[in-house]
């Protein structure tokens, strides 16, 4: 007679594996009901492609299992503790099943009052929502008297009613049915249990990390079409207050005492005017008079480029052509500063013209700030905006952030060959120009006029040269 796994690991694995199953369909109760709910009118592109909305519930999914995988962590491990050590009871299925409810409880709560926090301000639920907590009474009187909340109410109550009984239903039956077959072990099947029970456990961290790129999972994942309804209702709501709570909890994200309005605006007024003699290059007055109406617009950002590495700015080493070229031909501003050392602060302030504030970085945030600038300005105008970048798409969440702020479509390391990623930063600056002409090629096909950004990596180490480059100590060849 086979001995049974140590004492039956395999039946606690099967109960903690139902609960989360049942957690995760509970979490698409709630967020079918929020989309079924939420007074919005999808565009007519959007409004019959199931496909494209269904895609939203999938990254739902996605991030429903990140916090399942949070809760899910210490039950088992001390499951797997307790089979390895021989000793399991009804109680200690009974103590799981009671905290699996409680964790649960506070989830659906969340998740059930996400549903009128969405409608009331069009976005997830986020730290914003500890506010209301100094005035409990008031916050619960509107709760309560407010017929429109009924439902969240509701819905809350019977599926944590049903997952309470789905939790204890099955503690019990699992038990009697472990101690029907508890049987002394040999040491194969401890081994067994032990490589089991370590193996699970890697699965579930890896499902709290959510992804397998450098970064972990953000809220910058969920977003992938242009219809803002459809980009946030894949995010958990547990998981954007508790990201969106941990963003406020960072030293750079705390509350700036700035200079006062009137020191700040003597402090402008003291200093002396910028001139307006900007000098021009050959075609530079002649592009001032001409009439660009409807052009497409490319904008190129470099990572770490300076004008010290120009032969225009005094490089005695001819490092960069190209650039010198264009300089001598092109309309230019010679005091034209970056706002920060980071790329955050650079876009941010270039695209959305407002100044990089210390260490802050004001696009990681969970909660996805709006913003007016070039792209919104030029998308008002009828263009169509594209953003291309060379690394992954939630890297300092700019798919979310972009998406949000006036860009229709990103393009990042997970639209390119994996075989052309060369180092962390995802792929080479040559590889993202064919890709982009290619792509705006075909946008220049059509009627609309775009606005494209690069954003490239080069200059910035590791330092991978394109194949056919030859670096010279005093010249670059091909």
């Amino acid at each position: 007679m086979k001995p049974a796994v140590r004492p039956r690991f395999r039946v606690m694995l099967a109960y903690l594996l139902g609960v989360h199953l049942v957690a995760l369909l509970c979490f698409f109760v709630f967020r079918w009901v929020l989309f079924l709910s939420t007074d919005y009118t999808f565009p007519e592109a959007v409004r019959d492609d199931f496909v494209l909305q269904a895609t939203a519930f999938v990254k739902g999914v996605w991030f429903d299992n990140v916090i399942a995988c949070y809760i899910l962590l210490l039950p088992l491990a001390v499951m797997w503790v307790c089979a390895l050590c021989g000793h399991i009871s009804r109680r200690l299925y009974r103590s799981v099943a009671l905290y699996f409810v409680v964790m649960y409880a506070l989830s659906f709560v969340i998740s059930a009052a996400n549903i009128p926090y969405f409608a009331y301000f069009f976005k997830q639920i986020n730290s914003s929502i500890f506010n209301w907590f100094g005035y409990a009474s008031t916050t619960a009187g509107m709760v309560l008297s407010e017929s429109a909340y009924r439902l969240p109410i509701v819905l809350c109550l019977v599926v944590t009613a049903l997952f309470a009984w789905a939790c204890r239903w099955g503690a019990d039956r699992c038990a009697r049915w472990g101690e029907r077959t508890v049987r002394p072990a040999a040491w194969r099947t401890w081994a067994v249990t032990c490589v089991a029970g370590a193996a699970c456990i890697g699965l579930c961290v890896f499902g709290i990390r959510g992804r397998r790129g450098y970064n972990p999972i953000k809220v910058s994942q969920a977003y992938y079409c242009s219809d803002p309804f459809l980009n946030q209702i894949g995010v958990n709501p547990v998981f954007n207050l508790l990201t969106s709570a941990l963003d406020d909890l960072r030293t750079e994200n705390r509350r700036l005492q700035l200079m006062p309005d009137e020191e700040a605006l003597q402090a402008m007024a003291a200093d002396p005017p910028v001139p307006s003699d900007f000098p021009l290059g050959d075609a530079g007055a002649a592009s001032l008079s001409g009439k660009a109406e409807g052009a497409n617009v490319v904008l190129i950002f470099l990572e770490s480029m300076s004008a010290r590495l120009m032969s225009s700015f005094g490089q005695p080493e001819r490092l960069t052509p190209c650039l010198d070229s264009l300089w001598q031909t092109s309309l230019r501003f010679p005091r034209f500063y970056s706002s920060g050392i980071h790329t955050n602060h650079g876009m941010y302030s270039t695209l959305y013209s407002f100044p990089a504030i210390m260490r802050r970085n004001a696009m990681k945030g969970s909660v996805i700030p709006r913003y007016e600038g070039l792209p919104g300005a030029l998308r008002r105008a009828g263009y169509h905006n594209l953003f291309f970048m060379t690394h992954e798409s939630q890297y300092d969440n700019m798919n979310a952030f972009f998406r949000t702020n006036g860009f229709d479509e990103v393009y990042a390391q997970e639209d390119y060959p994996p075989e052309k990623v060369v180092n962390s930063f995802g792929v080479p600056d040559d590889f993202l120009y064919s890709y982009a002409l290619r792509v705006l090629n075909e946008r220049a096909a059509a009627d609309k006029p775009f606005f494209s950004v690069l954003l490239t990596i080069s200059n910035h180490p590791p330092y991978v040269l394109p194949e056919g480059f030859v670096l010279h100590s005093s010249r670059v060849e091909t």
